[in-house]
């Protein structure tokens, strides 16, 4: 008689996580927001310097990108509140 081998079975499933409030989830949409209004007045006064001397002045430059690592950081901010948390697809295994 042969031994055939016991069939392998897949690994569980992963258990989902807490949920995520919808309280918390509105509270980081409208703080991203807000955060996109630095980076809309970044643009509006960096096109303006762009339009009137070809280079934006020296002096703005730095809020310039200020604001716009602040608007981008809204984006982000905005996108994690839409697609929230996810969960690994298969815990860490500890030889």
């Amino acid at each position: 008689m042969s031994d055939t081998p016991p069939p392998v079975l897949p690994p569980p499933a992963p258990t989902p996580g807490p949920a995520r409030s919808g309280c918390l989830t509105a509270l980081m949409a409208i703080a991203g927001i807000f955060m996109l209004l630095p980076g809309l007045c970044a643009l509006l006064f960096g096109g303006v310097s762009m339009f009137e001397d070809g280079k934006i002045a020296g002096d703005i430059a730095p809020f310039v990108f200020l604001g716009l690592v602040v608007g981008i950081a809204g984006v982000a901010m905005i996108w994690a509140a839409i697609k929230g948390r996810r969960v690994p697809a298969h815990p860490p295994t500890q030889p």
